[in-house]
This record gives structure tokens, C-alpha cells and sequence, in this order.
């Protein structure tokens, strides 16, 4: 058998690189110094960077992610905990991987919504990687899925959320008191020919411009 080349020097798990954390944590605190303690911000970053660490498969990625997913649970909780002063409704799509139609679903929102609506994603059970037939989908409509990634479903995240969207998961959804809770009932993409993927993306479409209209209407913002 050929010798493999090295691939240069192995990063280190980042559950154990405690400067790259602190560093994290730093940066957090002072985004949500009027929330949260450091010690609050503290557990949410270790907490997620192990999360995350047992799934991902680009390890020096593992430092930006963790740094989005403490930042959207910390957002979230200030949120729910009325921190965060006067926010447009939240939306949350939820899928089992939160690789394909939840993340189609967010994507579309965000794009048709311009900042009307805070868009959150997540996964009972998320994948390692979006999936290339959602990527596909959008840039067929000049999008992308930004900054979002799979990542798990979360109590901050839902209590946080004036709506939850199931995709294909709705029991494994918490139940929260104050949620509206609905479950599109759309094919899984994955082993669907591009045809009726791209289907499922134009009934997301009507979907969200139904969604939109009624969200824009009822906001106090709107108002």
C-alpha cells in the first residue's frame, strides 16, 4: 500500500482549545454585555463547541460555527426573556437534518422578508453538511443559505420563535405554552430528481408569500 502524504499539522478538538473559547467568549459577552453575564456567555460556548464538535467534519471551520450557534441561542434567550427590546416576528423551520427543505425554507424567507422577519433553522438530528440539492435550488435563484448551517434544535431557539414550522419532524419538535406551531407536509428532497425538488421549492414559495403577507400584517411594526 502507497505511503499517504502528510496533510500538515492535525488541529486540535476545539473542546479542549480553551484560549480559542475564551476568545469566543470575549466577543460574545461584549455582544450581549446588557443580557448576559460572562459566565452565561461562558456555558453557551462550551456547550455548543461540544455540540458541534461531534459532527463536523471541517475542524477548523468549528470555530466560526461556534460562534453563530452561541450567538443565535443567546439571542434567542434574550429574546424569550424580553432582553432584547422591540424584534420583528421569528420564524423557526425545523427539519430532521436541517440540511435540506428547512434550510430551502429559511433561505426563502429571508430573502423575501428583508429583515421583516428573524429567520432560525435547526435540526432533530442535524447532518454535517447543507445539502448540494438545496445549494442547487438556490442558486438557481441567485441565493444562498448565507451563514446558516445544520445545527440542533434547542429550547432557547423555539421559546424564542412566534412560529414553528415543522418539515417532516413535527413530534420531535418541543411542544412550547405561546407557540403557533405548523407542519408543512412536503416531500424529503433527498432521492428526488431535480425536477421535483425544484416542485417542493416552488410550493415553498406559495407557501412564504402566504406566510409573509399574514406575518407583515399582524406585526405591531407593521401597525
Amino acid at each position: 500500500m502507497d505511503e499517504q502524504p502528510p496533510l500538515g499539522r492535525a488541529t486540535p478538538p476545539l473542546r479542549s482549545a480553551s484560549a480559542v473559547l475564551a476568545r469566543l467568549t470575549a466577543r460574545l459577552t461584549a455582544r450581549h454585555r446588557h443580557a448576559f453575564s460572562q459566565a452565561t456567555v461562558a456555558q453557551y460556548v462550551n456547550e455548543c463547541a461540544t455540540l458541534l464538535a461531534d459532527r463536523a467534519r471541517a475542524v477548523q471551520h468549528l470555530p466560526v460555527l461556534v460562534e453563530r450557534f452561541a450567538d443565535e441561542r443567546l439571542r434567542g434567550l434574550a429574546r424569550a426573556q424580553g432582553l432584547s427590546g422591540e424584534s420583528p416576528p421569528a420564524v423557526l423551520f425545523v427539519c430532521t437534518e436541517n440540511a435540506g427543505r428547512s434550510q430551502l425554507a429559511g433561505a426563502l424567507l429571508r430573502r423575501r422578508a428583508l429583515g421583516a422577519v428573524m429567520v432560525m433553522t435547526a435540526g432533530s438530528g442535524p447532518a454535517a453538511d447543507i445539502s448540494p440539492v438545496v445549494v442547487r435550488l438556490l442558486t438557481e435563484q441567485g441565493l444562498d443559505t448565507g451563514e446558516d448551517f445544520p445545527k440542533p434544535l434547542t429550547t432557547e431557539v423555539v421559546d424564542s420563535a412566534d412560529l414553528v414550522i415543522t418539515l417532516g419532524c413535527a413530534d420531535a419538535c418541543p411542544v412550547r405554552p405561546g407557540r403557533r406551531y405548523l407542519n408543512w407536509d412536503l416531500p424529503d428532497l433527498s432521492g428526488l430528481d431535480i425536477e421535483s425538488a425544484r416542485a417542493v421549492r416552488d410550493s415553498l414559495h406559495m407557501r412564504i408569500d402566504r406566510l409573509l403577507a399574514e406575518l407583515t400584517e399582524s406585526s405591531p411594526s407593521s401597525a
